[in-house]
C-alpha cells in the first residue's frame, strides 16, 4: 500500500485538503521550466516531419478520408473505423483550413505531444517538485516511441494528450472534491476514449491510483459517477465498433516479443522508481505514475487472451508514466552526483551521451524505412508504370490504400477489381466485383500493374476475388518488371513473350514471391 505523506512527514489520505503537489517556488525564471518541454517537444516534432513525403497505410487511409465531405464521412464510419471517427472529423476541420499536406496531416500530433510534454512536466512538479517535473517534460519527448507517434498521422498523440489531461484533472477533484471539477474530468476522460476506445483503460489505472492513496469513500463514490456518465457517452461508439470488429481480425496473437516489450517496459519503471526512492515527493509520484505505466497494458494483454487486440500503440499513453518515473531517477541521480562531487558539467555530458545514442534510431524514424510500408512510393512507381490501357491489381484488395490515398498517380489506368469506390460504397477502399468478372476484364487487357505485400503469392486463405487474380496472373501474363518500395512491391505484368521491361536496367522479374502476412 502507497501512502501520501504530507510535508510534515505523516501520513496523509487523498482527500478534500490533501497536498498533491510539491511547495512552489517563486521566481522570475520560473516561466522557463514550464516552456522547455513544449519547446523541445515541437523540435523533435517538427524536424523531419514530411518523412521525405513518405506515407504509410494507416496514415494514408487519415489522409484520404479526412478529404471527404462530413457526409461521406458519416457514412464511412457507419460500416468502419468508427473507433477513429472523432479524429477524422478534427482532421476534417483542419484541412478545410489548411491544405491538406503531410504536414497538415501530423502536425496535431505533434502539437499534442508539445501539450502532452507540458502537461507531464506540471505533474512531475505538481507530485515531486520543480526538478522531477523538469526533468520528466524534457525526457517525455526523446522516449523513441513517444518521437515516433510525435509525426504519426493518427490519434495516439492526441489520446496521450487528453489522459495527461484528465490526470491533472483527476488530482484536482480529489483534492477540492469540487462536482464542477469532477464534471471536468468526466468530459475530458470521454474525449480521451472517444479519439480512441482503449483510453478507456487509462480509467483502470486512474482508480489504482485512488484505491493505492486510500482515497476516501465520498471521492471514490464521485469518481465512480463520472467514469459512469463518461461510460454512457461512450456507449453507442462501443456498440457500433463493436460490429465492426472484423477490423482487427489481422492483429495476431501475444507473441514473445509483445510479452518482452511489456517486462521491458516494467522493469525500466520499477527500476527506475527503485532509484528514486529517496526524493520527495516519490510516493505521490508513484502512486500516479505506475499505475499510468503498468495497468493499462497489462490489462491490454489479459483482454488479448480472449480476442486478439493487443497492440502497444492503443495505450501509447502509458509512456507518460514511464517519463514521470524517469524523471524522478534523473533527480535522485542529480542529487547523488551533488553529494559526491562530480563536476557540474557531468549530466550535461550523460543527457549529451544518451542524445548521441538515440541520434541513429531518431534519424531512422524519419525515413520511410521507419515504417510498415510507403503507399505514396507505390503510386509514384505505378504512375510510372502506367500506359494506356494498362490495368491495376490490389492483392489483396486492402492494398488499394495507395490508389484512394493518391489517385492522381492512377490517373488512366483501370482498376480492374474495382466494383464501387471507396466514397460511395462507405468503405476505406471500396469493394470488388465478383470474381468471374475480374477474368473477364484481364483478358481483355495487355498489361497488368500490381500492388503487393512483399511476399505474396497464392495461397488457401486467399478471397475468391484474389484466387481469380493470381489465377489469371499466371494463365495469361508473365511478369515483366518489378520495382520493391518499402513494405510493397509493383510488379508489372504483360502478355506472354509480350515483355519489354519499362526500366531495362532492373532485374527482369521472376514469378510471384513468397506469400506476406496480412495486416
Amino acid at each position: 500500500m502507497v501512502t501520501l505523506r504530507a510535508e510534515t512527514g505523516a501520513p496523509v489520505t487523498a482527500g478534500p485538503g490533501t497536498r498533491w503537489t510539491a511547495p512552489r517556488r517563486a521566481g522570475r525564471a520560473a516561466w522557463w521550466p514550464r516552456a522547455a518541454p513544449a519547446v523541445l517537444a515541437l523540435a523533435i516534432g517538427l524536424w523531419g516531419i514530411d518523412r521525405h513525403g513518405s506515407v504509410w497505410r494507416d496514415e494514408a487511409a487519415s489522409y484520404e478520408v479526412a478529404r471527404r465531405s462530413l457526409a461521406e464521412i458519416w457514412h464511412m464510419l457507419g460500416s468502419v473505423d468508427a473507433v477513429h471517427g472523432l479524429y477524422y472529423l478534427l482532421l476534417h476541420c483542419l484541412f478545410t483550413v489548411f491544405p491538406g499536406g503531410l504536414v497538415a496531416l501530423r502536425l496535431p500530433s505533434v502539437l499534442a505531444i508539445a501539450a502532452a510534454a507540458t502537461g507531464t512536466a506540471a505533474l512531475g512538479r505538481r507530485l515531486a517538485g520543480p526538478r522531477v517535473g523538469l526533468a520528466a517534460g524534457l525526457v517525455f519527448p526523446v522516449i523513441p516511441e513517444v518521437q515516433r507517434y510525435a509525426q504519426e498521422g493518427r490519434s495516439y498523440a492526441l489520446v496521450c494528450a487528453v489522459v495527461v489531461a484528465a490526470t491533472h484533472l483527476l488530482l484536482r477533484a480529489v483534492a477540492a472534491n469540487s462536482p464542477l471539477r469532477w464534471a471536468g474530468y468526466s468530459v475530458t476522460v470521454l474525449v480521451a476514449c472517444l479519439l480512441h476506445e482503449f483510453a478507456v483503460l487509462a480509467l483502470l489505472a486512474h482508480g489504482v491510483t485512488l484505491a493505492v492513496t486510500r482515497t476516501p469513500f465520498r471521492a471514490l463514490r464521485a469518481w465512480g459517477v463520472a467514469v459512469a456518465v463518461a461510460a454512457a457517452g461512450l456507449a453507442p461508439l462501443a456498440a457500433v465498433s463493436c460490429r465492426q470488429s472484423a477490423q482487427v481480425a489481422w492483429i495476431p496473437p501475444v507473441g514473445p516479443r509483445g510479452l518482452l516489450g511489456f517486462a521491458t517496459l516494467a522493469l525500466t519503471g520499477l527500476g527506475c522508481a527503485l532509484v528514486a526512492r529517496g526524493v520527495k515527493g516519490i510516493g505521490r509520484l508513484c502512486a500516479v505514475a505506475l499505475p499510468l505505466l503498468l495497468v493499462p497494458p497489462a490489462a491490454l494483454l489479459l483482454v488479448s487472451l480472449l480476442d486478439r487486440v493487443y497492440v502497444g500503440r492503443y495505450v501509447f499513453y502509458a509512456e507518460v508514466g514511464l517519463a514521470l518515473l524517469l524523471g524522478a531517477a534523473v533527480e535522485a541521480v542529480r542529487r547523488i552526483a551533488v553529494r559526491r562531487g562530480v563536476p557540474r558539467g557531468w549530466p550535461v555530458a550523460v543527457v549529451a551521451a544518451t542524445a548521441l545514442a538515440l541520434l541513429p534510431y531518431s534519424v531512422r524514424l524519419r525515413t520511410a524505412q521507419s515504417r510498415t510500408d510507403d503507399v505514396a512510393a507505390a503510386a509514384r512507381v505505378v504512375r510510372q508504370y502506367a500506359a494506356p490501357g494498362a490495368g491495376v491489381l490490389f492483392i489483396p484488395a486492402e492494398r488499394r490504400e495507395s490508389a484512394v490515398a493518391f489517385p492522381r498517380d492512377y490517373r488512366g489506368v483501370a482498376d480492374l477489381a474495382l466494383d464501387r469506390d471507396a466514397v460511395t460504397s462507405g468503405t476505406l477502399v471500396g469493394t470488388e466485383v465478383p470474381a468471374g468478372a475480374i477474368g473477364e476484364r484481364m483478358r481483355a487487357t495487355s498489361r497488368v500493374i500490381t500492388v503487393t505485400d512483399p511476399a505474396a503469392r497464392p495461397g488457401p486463405g486467399d478471397t475468391p476475388q484474389d484466387a481469380a487474380k493470381w489465377r489469371a496472373l499466371r494463365h495469361d501474363f508473365e511478369p515483366c518488371d518489378r520495382s520493391r518500395v518499402p513494405g510493397l512491391v509493383v510488379t508489372e505484368y504483360v502478355r506472354r513473350g509480350a515483355c519489354r521491361p519499362a526500366f531495362p536496367h532492373r532485374t527482369r522479374a521472376r514469378g510471384p514471391e513468397p506469400r506476406a502476412r496480412r495486416r
